[in-house]
């Protein structure tokens, strides 16, 4: 996540050159694209961790500490 960016909440997912914003509460693609074989691990990992990313998202508005979240393993 960056501060600055707008709404809605996302986050920004790379893979070698490739590069998707993920829609926090919808699971989605909002711009981009990653190999299918990733999206499909990431869509399970970005439900998995909706709560903390929305924590995440909403503390990037804040201009507040960005907490880590676990790693896609």
């Amino acid at each position: 996540m960056h501060w600055q960016d707008d709404p809605p909440p996302h986050f920004h997912a790379t893979f070698g050159e490739d590069e998707a914003l993920m829609d926090i509460l919808q699971a989605v693609v909002l711009r981009g694209r990653l190999p299918s074989s990733w999206l499909k691990l990431l869509l399970v990992w970005a439900e998995i961790h909706r709560d903390e990313s929305l924590d995440t998202w909403q503390r990037a508005q804040n201009h507040e500490e960005l907490l880590s979240i676990d790693p896609l393993r």
